[in-house]
């Protein structure tokens, strides 16, 4: 993994269908040093989960929903054959780092928000 990237964001594949433990994977996340939340949305940048309080939950859901469609657009631009799996974006106050996952007709997306500076 990257550095102040926890192992396990990269690499998530669920589906919320299949009945895996997405608790455990929230608890194993938010276990990390500085991750200040996490959330799951799907194809409409709605949250079906969240650690965040609803306000600071809606906002990011909207807006990383909007970022990683113009992200995953970009990428399929530049190679049609190639597809969006991670992005990683960091500001002076926060990493955000999303883990999009399109498979079997139904979009997710996982969000992570960690505080770099207490990595």
């Amino acid at each position: 993994p990257l550095p102040n990237q926890p192992p396990s964001v990269g690499s998530l594949h669920f589906s919320m269908a299949d009945g895996n433990p997405v608790e455990e994977t929230f608890k194993k996340l938010q276990s990390h040093k500085g991750v200040l939340g996490v959330v799951v949305t799907n194809s409409d940048g709605i949250a079906i989960k969240s650690t965040f309080d609803n306000d600071t939950t809606v906002q990011y859901a909207s807006l990383v929903s909007n970022f990683t469609a113009k992200a995953r657009g970009a990428v399929r631009r530049l190679d049609g054959d190639d597809e969006l799996r991670f992005v990683r974006l960091r500001s002076k106050k926060h990493e955000i780092m999303m883990a999009p996952e399109f498979s079997q007709g139904q979009e997710y997306c996982l969000v992570v928000v960690q505080d770099p500076s207490a990595s």
